[in-house]
């Protein structure tokens, strides 16, 4: 095998090898290839000097401050790689596919373990991110339905039932709605949702149909990249319909557990939209603990939106399916066998 890969390449051979990237902390917070552990030759302060020095006296001078910096850690970096990578095969990434990842690779290479790294780096990995988005065919199928119809849990279902499946919401850490962040760990970066995305698309099988929650371009401060979300909008929308009283029970199973502060400050982000005698209502009813009234109160505002949303719909064929329960399980098979 060649001891530089192409993208494509190098993800396969990452299923076999153990990944680090060796860019600094800061980068790879910002965004990085799903499963890379963070293996930093710089921190972000000697990143930011070599770079610094780099501009003011020159390609040298960078290079002897690295040096200084990188010789005392050169045995930790032996050490730590050996720990992590057990059979000694790793694979290798910085930023362009430079410096950097082949400093490392030279050094890991002289200890005996066999090393490949990437061309281009983890820049040539966001370009094939986004080429993914935008030439990927997909056979998409949209699951709609208005808030609290519980399209997570049907989502869930299809999956179990070896449907494929793309959950945004998982993805992106967050429901959607103004009370969507409730319940959930702090959301990704939008560039490491798409690189999250990009996994599982990945994954997938573009010969199988793949279902995906009717969703806004928007997801909580997360974005679903173009090339997608204008696949999206031209697929068929399944749009399911379920009892009011039904969709309570699945509201109050997903937010009454939590801080109830969270709901009021939910409500308070909608206040405008729902107007001034609603929002008192609704707080109200979430004073006394009535949650079930004040869940009322917000389909309301919602369900105008949804019907809003639904009328303007871009899709040539939208269907919609009327269910007498929220029983989501019953639901996905009915989609399955009748798609």
């Amino acid at each position: 095998m060649k001891s530089s890969l192409v993208i494509a390449d190098f993800l396969d051979a990452c299923r076999e090898r153990v990944l680090l990237d060796v860019r600094s902390p800061g980068e790879y917070e910002h965004g990085h290839i799903p499963g890379a552990l963070p293996f930093p030759l710089f921190s972000d302060e000697e990143r930011a000097a070599v770079g610094t020095l780099y501009k003011q006296k020159g390609g040298e001078a960078a290079m002897e401050l690295g040096l200084e910096f990188v010789g005392p850690k050169m045995a930790d970096f032996v050490r730590r790689a050996r720990q992590l990578a057990p059979e000694r095969r790793l694979a290798i990434h910085c930023w362009r596919g430079g410096q950097r990842s082949g400093s490392m690779a030279w050094l890991l290479r002289q200890a005996g373990l066999d090393v490949v790294t990437l061309e281009g780096g983890y820049k040539a990995y966001r370009r094939y991110v986004l080429e993914t988005f935008e030439q990927t065919p997909l056979k998409i199928v949209i699951l709609g339905g208005r808030t609290g119809t519980g399209k997570t849990k049907i989502l869930h279902c299809l999956r179990d039932m070896g449907e494929q499946v793309i959950d945004l919401e998982q993805l992106a850490h967050h429901k959607g709605s103004a009370f969507g962040f409730i319940g959930e760990a702090p959301q990704p970066q939008v560039e490491q949702f798409e690189n999250e995305l990009f996994d599982v698309i990945r994954a997938l099988d573009p010969g199988r149909r793949v279902w995906i929650e009717n969703e806004s371009h928007s997801i909580g401060r997360v974005f679903i990249p173009d090339g997608l979300w204008r696949r999206m909008k031209t697929a068929p929308l399944w749009n399911v319909t379920i009892p009011e009283n039904a969709r309570i029970e699945n509201l109050l199973a997903d937010y009454t557990l939590t801080d109830k502060a969270d709901l009021e400050k939910a409500f308070l982000k909608i206040g405008k939209k729902l107007g001034g005698q609603h929002l008192k209502a609704a707080l109200e009813a979430l004073d006394r603990d009535d949650f079930a009234e004040a869940a009322r109160i917000a389909l309301r505002y919602y369900d105008k939106t949804y019907q809003f949303g639904l009328d303007n719909n871009l899709s040539p064929d939208i269907r919609k399916l009327a269910f007498d329960s929220g029983d989501a399980e019953k639901i996905a098979r009915f989609l399955v066998e009748n798609i």
